[in-house]
């Protein structure tokens, strides 16, 4: 009798079990308040379980399709004209998922480093913005800022796109905003921003693997990263061989100092330090110290502890280190105000006493641990068990000008990890523009920058399956010291590889902005001007509207008698030369011999006056990090900065 009870009980209890199939889902990008890009079959993809049958419906529009083996779905709806809101839903096996409020209309794609990341609370005309009414056509969603060894098929969290208004809008990105916004103003249709940026990230971050591979310099690291991806801790200790390479190759005390690194090694004769610049330490012997340095510190761990160990946390660093936890080695990081986060393999960590030992060098920023970071053991839960006692310290060689090159997954200088987070799970999602804000951090490597630049403007379309997306590329504004004579300039070349990448695309814009920086600070806070210049862009080039789609480009120089003459395309109602009778930041180059040329602006053209003189080849405008220029035309547009032979 109990048997037979017992029996029927179990069996009852397994049939729900074992009919319960997971619920179908979209995709995380497809959230309540989304916008879909109009006038283009519609894209949708999602989770079910395995071999499900699933329907889709978009309105009164509807696709039915069967989920892979892994029980990945994918469909595809007929273009729609702008408009909305409509509901969202999949449903499969009993169970559906409904979106509300979704729009058709135009989706751009904003990516880049800190200039695009930049908030519209913080910029110049942010009041105004902040005081604008709600415009419930007018949407965004901001991607969490992801790395990853692999491509991803989902984001990590569901997608929170947000109606625009004065509660909403101060954390969209300012750049990709204002050029929302003035477009919504034109086109009158549903606008939705993704902005997918993360600041001081290098341009190879965002570029997906496969591409990268095609230039043979980067093969070895898109390797390794790929490596890491498979087998983490592996891919850490050998790079932590290479950083030793490296140590030895550069300081012959390393050997003798690697049992600086154990657990057991007796450091009670090392000096105390607080959890601070060493720069800015009360220690003498430290206040203008540059080099090698060996940090300690204790960590107190129960057995429950140690079982929900999840990441070390160290914040910032200035400027490299090398760290072990009980002489393991768990990574190293390049950038100063990068914070560390470290991953503890299996068994590093021990009840009782653990010891994190950092090798570090810098001092040039401070120097070691620096700002009042939170740094200990991150549990499972999120709570975090700090370092017990003070660190203690030992001085190392001094070392100044070396660089310890940072592993191919190191955010900011990673290959590929951000178009595997922040891109890849995006992949096919309708798109009518993408704007880019980068270069920065790739400024001294314009000799690489402009095939990188049109690598990613290709793999981008590739990715979003839109060959002729258009593609609108913000140029460096001005930042640094003012020049007092003709010369190298960094940014000025990374300038000019941005102005060739995007001549040589035809569906590729430049907004220049020259005159909207800020010598003092490399994130200007004007944004409006740049985003209201890529709507200008995005008017003719995206939208087909008449017009010019930027101010004055050079076109051609030639010479003229004794003098050189500029001649400029895209200028409305002439040239004009602010506060002065003559344009400034011309320049003459007989070889790498440059000087600076008086200048005339007449109507279309720019004379150089005498300027013909023996050995020149080359006219440069605006060459200088931070130039000082007045050349403007008649609808206040910035002449481009450009480097030109004589014709």
């Amino acid at each position: 009798m109990w048997r037979g009870i017992g029996a029927v009980s179990l069996m009852a209890l397994a049939v729900p079990v074992m009919a319960q199939e997971p619920a179908p889902r979209l995709a995380r990008i497809f959230a309540d308040h989304a916008v879909l890009q109009r006038d283009r079959p519609i894209a949708l993809w999602g989770q079910a379980a395995p071999r499900a049958r699933v329907t889709v419906r978009l309105g009164d529009r509807a696709a039915a399709v069967k989920a892979d083996a892994s029980g990945k779905w994918r469909a595809s709806l007929p273009a729609m004209a702008a408009g909305g809101p409509y509901r969202l839903s999949v449903v499969g096996g009993g169970a559906t998922q409904t979106l509300n409020d979704i729009m058709v209309g135009d989706v751009f794609l904003c990516g880049g480093q800190s200039n695009m990341e930049f908030m519209v609370k913080a910029s110049t005309n942010a009041w105004g913005a902040l005081q604008t009414p709600a415009d419930d056509d007018l949407r965004y969603v901001t991607i969490p800022d992801t790395s990853s060894a692999t491509p991803l098929d989902d984001l990590e969290a569901p997608a929170k796109w947000q109606r625009v208004g004065p509660q909403t809008v101060g954390d969209a990105s300012a750049v990709c905003y204002y050029m929302a916004r003035s477009l919504r103003q034109s086109e009158k249709v549903p606008i939705g921003f993704i902005n997918s940026e993360w600041g001081g990230t290098r341009i190879e971050s965002w570029t997906s693997p496969a591409a990268l591979a095609t230039i043979p310099r980067l093969r070895e690291g898109v390797a390794a990263v790929a490596a890491y991806g498979r087998n983490r801790e592996a891919a850490v200790a050998q790079d932590g061989a290479r950083r030793d390479a490296w140590w030895q190759a550069h300081d012959p005390d390393t050997a003798r100092q690697a049992a600086f690194r154990d657990a057991a090694y007796d450091d009670g004769a090392w000096p105390t330090i607080a959890t601070s610049a060493w720069t800015q330490a009360g220690v003498p012997a430290l206040a203008a110290f540059e080099g090698a340095m060996w940090l300690r510190g204790t960590i107190e761990l129960t057995a429950a502890q140690v079982a929900a160990a999840k990441m070390l946390q160290l914040g910032p660093i200035d400027h490299f280190d090398d760290t072990w936890v009980n002489g393991r080695f768990v990574g190293g990081g390049s950038v100063d105000w990068a914070w560390r986060h470290y991953d503890v393999p299996a068994g590093a960590l021990r009840v009782g006493r653990n010891i994190v030992a950092i090798r570090v060098l810098g001092g040039a920023k401070g120097g070691g641990l620096t700002g009042a970071a939170p740094r200990g053991l991150e549990l499972a839960d999120g709570t975090l068990v700090p370092f017990s006692g003070p660190w203690r310290y030992l001085r190392g060689r001094a070392m100044t000008g070396e660089n310890i090159p940072a592993a191919p997954w190191d955010v900011p200088n990673s290959l590929g990890t951000l178009h595997n987070g922040m891109i890849a799970p995006l992949a096919d999602y309708g798109l009518k523009l993408a704007a880019w804000y980068q270069g920065e951090s790739n400024a001294g490597e314009a000799s690489d920058y402009r095939e990188l630049m049109t690598l990613l403007m290709a793999d981008w379309r590739r990715t979003f399956a839109a060959p002729t997306l258009p593609f609108f590329v913000v140029q460096l504004t001005s930042f640094g010291k003012p020049a007092t004579a003709a010369g190298a300039s960094d940014w000025a070349a990374l300038r000019e590889a941005q102005a060739q990448a995007v001549a040589r695309d035809a569906h590729a814009g430049l907004a220049v902005t020259i005159d909207v920086g800020d010598r003092f600070d490399i994130h200007p806070t004007q944004k409006t001007l740049v985003g209201e210049r890529l709507a200008r862009l995005a008017r003719v080039i995206a939208y087909g509207r008449p017009g010019l789609r930027s101010g004055p480009e050079v076109a051609a120089v030639t010479r003229s008698g004794a003098d050189l003459v500029v001649r400029y395309r895209n200028v409305t109602g002439g040239l004009h030369s602010y506060s002065a009778g003559h344009a400034i930041g011309f320049e003459t180059c007989a070889g790498d011999d440059c000087r600076y040329a008086p200048a005339e602006a007449r109507g279309d053209v720019v004379v150089l006056p005498g300027a013909n003189r023996a050995g020149v080849t080359r006219v440069r405008y605006a060459w200088a990090d931070a130039p000082f220029t007045n050349l403007f035309d008649g609808a206040d547009l910035p002449a481009a900065p450009f480097v030109r032979p004589v014709e």
